[in-house]
């Protein structure tokens, strides 16, 4: 791959963020410059259509020219602290969601929930956390998408704390804003069906649908 040192000042005129690739408009002019993802130093930050970046050009084998080595217009190529607030905030989804699983496991242990909500809790956040990927991957390669009201009914159904750390981890569905609100509507809706579930009627309606031979302690 052949690369020039110069740098050049571009706007981004097309971005796919599915796909994480996009173009560039130079300021100075000439043909758009195809743009991805792994051209920029800070990839916690997602572009946009409208971003200004400082970039170099390069051409692949192919002569096909590409931007690399990309930042965004005020930004330093290597910022220790930005790097510092970006992995941090890269990992408060993981804190959240093992805080609030711990928490269900502590209610589990006292004996005001029965196991299998735990389990529950597990296997749905697995569940799509895995089609957080698969979706990812399909939309990167134009293949079949999972619908987003299955992704939401999954959150509904206890899977959303493996959905906010796919959100993080695998940089989907993390800025559409009509998907991130109905998302957040379901985490709401299911912390607010478990704190029913702790009170009495939430656990006699619980035992009924599991059993009253089931042995748990809870009450």
């Amino acid at each position: 791959m052949a690369e020039q040192g110069k740098r050049s000042k571009g706007r981004i005129v097309n971005w796919n963020d599915d796909k994480g690739f996009g173009f560039v408009e130079p300021m100075a002019g000439g043909k758009q410059v195809f743009v991805h993802i792994k051209a920029f130093h800070n990839r916690q930050r997602r572009p946009n259509v409208g971003d200004t970046v400082i970039y170099r050009v390069s051409t692949d084998k192919g002569g096909r020219t590409r931007a690399i080595d990309a930042v965004y217009a005020g930004e330093q190529v290597a910022d220790h602290q930005s790097h510092k607030r970006s992995e941090k905030g890269k990992s408060a989804p993981i804190v959240i969601a093992l805080v609030f699983l711990g928490l269900v496991a502590l209610s589990v242990a006292s004996g005001k929930l029965p196991p299998v909500i735990l389990l529950a809790y597990g296997v749905f956040s697995l569940l799509t956390y895995l089609l957080y990927y698969l979706d990812k991957s399909a939309a990167r390669q134009g293949r079949w998408r999972t619908k987003e009201s299955s992704l939401h009914l999954l959150a509904l159904a206890g899977g959303w704390p493996g959905a906010l750390v796919a959100q993080k981890t695998l940089r989907h569905k993390s800025r559409k804003q009509p998907f991130r609100f109905i998302f957040w509507l379901t985490v709401l809706a299911n912390i607010g069906a478990l704190i029913w579930l702790h009170s009495p009627d939430g656990a006699a309606v619980l035992r009924d649908i599991l059993g009253n031979n089931q042995g748990f302690p809870f009450h």
